[in-house]
């Protein structure tokens, strides 16, 4: 295990039409974040844009970039500067026709630790990924990095269960979900309250049942007709709100984490010591109904 405390910092942040812009802007931050204390800092999902996936536009490949590339370059030096940890969000070009929705876990040293890819990707109305990321390929990955174990998972990932639960199995003590989520036009007030708790409350619930930190951050401002609804936040592995952002402005979220509470919690609530391993089979069909009695 890593130092038992490490300060998390999560880059609330409007996106403007400029890409490099939006880097530059998003590392400014990260130095702010950084004087502030925080040892890892992670930024939202797709940070250097605007959520492009609204629509399907082929120009929109365009804002693809290799690995390495613009956000290393940038990133890289600043990690090692600082000694941070940064977990950086990438519209990854891996080949022609071949594209991800990517999250690089850069050291404290500036060395690029290696990449997540979004495993589960949405196609719904204004949410329509399928046409740019092809889904990862390279599991549920935790990272031991210089300040603590962490793992990344990506917007649509943190509904799933299975995917913290073996993040956590992989000896993650914190899961950063970089997101990009809001309300469409024409939703009701009763509706958009009903996809805030739900959202934050699963989230929360994969902190107590895998005993982990959870540390979510998500963009805010009008995008088209989406509004990104902000409420970045930390959990500790109890579900307690450590730190949260507000809906509707850029914000550099810092939060404590106590790394011994893991295990405090874990001996209170052992979960993963009364997983019935022998009879989960089933979790790997679709459905149960070809399943005999």
């Amino acid at each position: 295990m890593a130092n038992d405390r490490v300060t998390v910092g999560l880059i609330q942040s409007r996106a403007s039409l400029d890409p490099h812009r939006n880097l530059t802007a998003t590392a400014r931050r990260i130095r702010l974040a950084a004087a502030g204390g925080a040892r890892i800092v992670c930024v939202q999902e797709l940070f250097r844009s605007r959520y492009f996936p609204r629509t399907e536009d082929t120009e929109a490949f365009a804002l693809a970039e290799p690995i390495p590339g613009p956000t290393t370059e940038c990133f890289s030096p600043l990690a090692r500067e600082l000694e941070v940890v940064i977990v950086a969000s990438v519209f990854e070009a891996r080949a022609p026709g071949v594209y991800h929705n990517t999250a690089l876990v850069i050291d404290a040293d500036g060395e690029i630790l290696g990449r997540y890819r979004k495993m589960h990707v949405p196609d719904d109305p204004g949410f329509y990924e399928k046409f740019y990321f092809t889904p990862g390929d390279l599991g549920f990955r935790t990272f031991r990095t210089r300040h603590a174990q962490v793992a990344v998972l990506i917007c649509w990932d943190q509904w799933f269960p299975e995917a913290a639960r073996l993040a956590a199995l992989g000896g993650a003590e914190i899961l950063f979900y970089p997101t990009a989520i809001g309300w469409g036009a024409g939703e009701t007030a009763a509706a958009r309250r009903a996809q805030l708790e739900a959202w934050e409350l699963v989230q929360r619930s994969h902190a107590v049942t895998n005993g982990v930190y959870v540390a979510a951050v998500n963009r805010v401002g009008r995008e088209d007709d989406v509004t990104f609804w902000g409420r970045s936040f930390v959990t500790d592995p109890s579900g307690r709100v450590l730190a949260r952002a507000g809906k509707t402005r850029p914000e550099t979220l810092l939060a404590g984490c106590d790394l011994g509470a893991i295990a405090e919690a874990r001996h209170n609530w052992p979960f993963l010591r009364d997983r019935r391993i022998d009879a989960y089979q089933g979790l790997t069909r679709r459905m149960l109904d070809d399943v005999p009695d």
